[in-house]
């Protein structure tokens, strides 16, 4: 009885838990920004502090410096991007006009035929979303820099986040105690073990897969852009980011730039062939290079459970769901792996009887 009163606590905890979650969602933004950065930033903290430096002192040179390289980047990068952005929405409804008279054109040379139904549908899609292009544009403007909580998010990133993380880069390791201490006895060495598989895990993500987005959204920004793909700065750091799930931000990506390419280029195949290059180069990188040495395998996540997370999350807590979806969804299945083991180790796997089982039988996981 005494296990399973344990369970339910811990399982009415969880569901509490989550509540408080998604009544604070809105106001979570800048606290899960600064523990994502403060966890992102706590390794190098302790080495500078190991060279006998004070902690403090760090602690305030690395937000100083963060923020230094945020405002850099978005004096130098943001007007780019908005005007890449802008002149894509404008430009959208003719290029899509431009794939379809093309389309239509190698039918029209392949086949020496038209085919009216194929036709018809086509110009009805191309002609639905083109009408619904600018509405759909002004929508996703109105959604992310509209209202009143757009501009509070806006603020409390810019004013909360960084003493968020030179809070806790000060107190993490006293803050890691006191959480040490508050662990059931009985369970204490098995929820440190729980809690350094997690970490493992998280880690490999949030400080190995951020720095594959990084070098990967560069390279296809600069590549796209020396091909001279327009939009292609844009495309490349949209690419990046979407990166942390394997293969759909490159597959996003590699969609949207070829065809744009063929928009803008054809007949013309060799930019189109390069523009496919670079992104078959990227996907060689990440598999190669990157992931191997950067992130390696401790993540141990199916695309699909990272997709499934990425909805779940983004759906239940918006875009404070998005940020924690991946590294939850990675400590999520270190608990799952490690309740599978304990089923197939007990009882209700077994039988009643485990002595009467076959040595060496057991089952293989």
């Amino acid at each position: 009885m005494r296990i399973e009163r344990q369970v339910v606590f811990w399982i009415v905890a969880a569901v509490l838990f989550l509540i408080v979650l998604s009544v604070l969602k809105s106001v979570l933004l800048p606290f899960i920004a600064g523990i994502v950065l403060a966890y992102s930033l706590s390794p190098v903290a302790d080495r500078l502090v190991a060279l006998g430096l004070n902690r403090t002192a760090v602690s305030a040179a690395l937000v100083a410096l963060g923020a230094a390289v945020l405002i850099t980047a978005a004096i130098i990068l943001l007007p780019l991007i908005l005007e890449q952005a802008r002149q894509m929405v404008a430009a959208f409804p003719a290029e899509l006009e431009r794939l379809h008279a093309l389309a239509e054109a190698e039918l029209l040379q392949k086949l020496g035929i038209q085919i009216p139904a194929f036709k018809a549908g086509v110009s009805q899609t191309s002609d639905a979303l083109a009408s619904n292009w600018a509405w759909l544009a002004n929508w996703l403007a109105t959604s992310v820099w509209g209202g009143s909580m757009a501009v509070f998010n806006f603020i409390s990133l810019a004013l909360i986040t960084p003493l968020v993380v030179f809070y806790l880069l000060v107190d993490w390791h006293p803050m890691l105690q006191k959480i040490d201490g508050w662990l059931p006895r009985d369970h204490a060495g098995t929820i440190r073990q729980l809690a350094s598989e997690v970490n493992d895990a998280i880690a490999a993500f949030v400080r190995g897969q951020g720095a594959v987005c990084i070098v990967l959204g560069t390279f296809y920004a600069v590549a796209l852009s020396f091909i001279g793909l327009n939009y292609g700065m844009l495309i490349g750091l949209l690419t990046g980011i979407l990166s942390f799930v394997p293969f759909v931000g490159w597959a996003l990506g590699f969609i949207v730039s070829v065809g744009l390419a063929v928009a803008q280029f054809w007949p013309d195949a060799t930019p189109v062939a390069m523009v496919a290059g670079v992104f078959l180069a990227g996907q060689a990188l990440d598999a190669a290079v990157l992931s191997p040495k950067i992130v390696g395998s401790k993540i141990g996540l199916h695309p699909v459970w990272l997709i499934f997370a990425l909805l779940v999350f983004s759906y239940l807590f918006g875009f404070v769901g998005v940020l924690v979806a991946v590294p939850v969804a990675a400590a999520i299945a270190v608990l799952v792996r490690f309740a599978l083991q304990a089923y197939l180790d007990s009882d209700y796997y077994h039988g009643g009887d485990r002595a009467t089982a076959e040595p060496g039988k057991g089952p293989s996981v």
